[in-house]
């Protein structure tokens, strides 16, 4: 078997960070987020240490002000940060390490801001219905009287769903998942089955 040299052992070595980095950005549609939102999160994540946007920009071909942009986009889902870098003027960027909070992150932003967009609609709507019904009279049809009251039962059943989601959220924030399903590392798999 013929060895590698450092160098080729290096370019093996990125080579396969390179596929984990592919692999995140392709994850991050799952959550409705964007690829590049991906891909950056994999970057920063594989290069173990905060980075500009100049840096980010090298690395991905893209601009800075699309860096920028794409960058405040993670901060909003909190699954990136600003970091002080000592003797550096530019601002530097690093990503959360843990999986598992990247996923409660992204899962509870995007849900959290779909609990908000619907709520938000209930309410327009019941107060549409309000309007509505100030106009009902015992001559409004059957047809009429029953849909409203099919309507109103619909956002009650919205409603119930929305609080529901709402209640799943605060539990994945609150970190209270982890006592129901822990996150396990194969050290401590092995530990366990051992045990047994």
């Amino acid at each position: 078997m013929a060895s590698l040299s450092n160098d080729q052992l290096l370019q093996e070595i990125k080579s396969c960070e390179d596929l984990l980095t592919d692999r995140i950005a392709d994850n991050m549609e799952t959550f409705g987020v964007s690829s590049t939102v991906g891909r950056l999160l994999g970057i920063i994540y594989m290069n173990r240490e905060a980075m500009t946007l100049d840096s980010l920009a090298d690395e991905t071909g893209m601009s800075k002000t699309r860096m920028s942009q794409v960058m405040r986009q993670m901060i909003s889902l909190n699954i990136a940060e600003k970091e002080y870098v000592k003797g550096s003027r530019k601002d530097h960027y690093n990503v959360e390490r843990d999986y598992a909070q990247t996923f409660i992150s992204l899962f509870t932003s995007n849900w959290a801001e779909v609990v908000k967009r619907n709520t938000s609609l209930e309410r327009r709507l019941r107060e549409q219905i309000r309007h509505l019904e100030t106009f009902l009279t015992d001559d409004s049809s059957e047809d009429v009287k029953i849909r409203m009251e099919r309507l109103q039962q619909e956002l009650d059943e919205w409603n119930t769903y929305y609080n529901w989601i709402n209640n799943l959220v605060a539990f994945f924030e609150s970190g209270e998942i982890f006592n129901h399903v822990p996150v396990v590392t194969p050290n401590k798999k092995e530990e366990a089955q051992n045990e047994e």
